[in-house]
């Protein structure tokens, strides 16, 4: 059993802010009229990337010591020129002054993640047979796979499509394919941040449920980690997803549940 201390949540949430900045500078070079942005604030950062993107919110906040007003006015105005509402991932370690600061601005919750770790020292994983790392032709293919995935539709427009391409474009991303039947029905990809890895963007489309090709890029992704020498790695779920569920089959835990906050008014 892990401790889920400030430590772990300082490494994991600086992660998190690692991935997060490096998929905005991905936008911002593939679609530079998106105006993709960010600004570093209260010891984490705010990410623009499109009013309406999942990947707009403010990571990272008060793990470093109290935010200010002042900062929190900053990062209000960053999204308000952008034309985005406020929002933040609050880590429930995260100094005092920033929930206060949140409830005095009319933040209300409007979902919640769970972070998940697992330690990988001495871990021991077989190879996924149906699992391989995405090959340089397969830009098109893995970002489709995620989209369709996620947004449980029949086909993408192209702004949904920037949003797996972003990711693959990240520097330190590996965009990870899953197969049944010789075809693609699942993808994810993992970051390797100074021996944790992060484990993210997993997707399985609606015709390829329930066959195991998650849990198959888990034991993959985490077999890889194990053999660069990762202590650690780490995943957000919804709160009793299949998701969270699949995590928990191949050994991880919930170290804490963070709230999605978000202005509870128009600007």
């Amino acid at each position: 059993m892990m401790h889920a201390g400030l430590e772990l949540a300082r490494r994991l949430e600086a992660a998190e802010v690692l991935d997060g900045v490096a998929c905005a500078e991905a936008y911002r070079r593939l679609n530079p009229g998106l105006g993709a942005a960010v600004l570093e604030v209260g010891g984490g950062f705010a990410i623009f990337a499109g009013e309406e993107s999942p990947l707009t919110h403010a990571l990272g906040l008060g793990m470093r010591g109290p935010m200010r007003a002042d900062e929190m006015q900053r990062l209000e105005e960053f999204f308000r020129s952008r034309g985005a509402a406020g929002a933040v991932e609050l880590c429930p370690l995260a100094d005092a002054s920033l929930i206060e600061l949140l409830g005095a601005r009319g933040y209300r919750v409007t979902e919640f993640g769970n972070v998940l770790v697992r330690p990988l020292a001495g871990a021991e994983l077989a190879l996924s047979e149906n699992v391989r790392l995405a090959r340089a032709e397969e830009e098109h293919l893995w970002a489709r796979t995620v989209g369709l995935g996620f947004l449980e539709k029949d086909e993408l427009t192209s702004d949904e499509m920037d949003v797996g391409r972003a990711i693959w474009h990240m520097p330190d991303s590996r965009c990870y394919l899953a197969f049944s039947g010789g075809r693609a029905g699942a993808a994810a990809a993992m970051g390797i941040h100074g021996g944790l890895a992060t484990l993210f963007a997993d997707s399985t489309m609606l015709g390829f449920r329930g066959a195991g090709l998650q849990r198959a890029l888990i034991r993959e992704r985490l077999r890889i980690a194990a053999g660069e020498g990762c202590d650690l790695a780490t995943a957000s779920t919804l709160p009793g997803s299949i998701s969270q569920r699949n995590y928990e089959r191949n050994g991880f835990q919930v170290a804490y549940t963070k709230s999605s906050m978000s202005t509870a008014h128009e600007w």
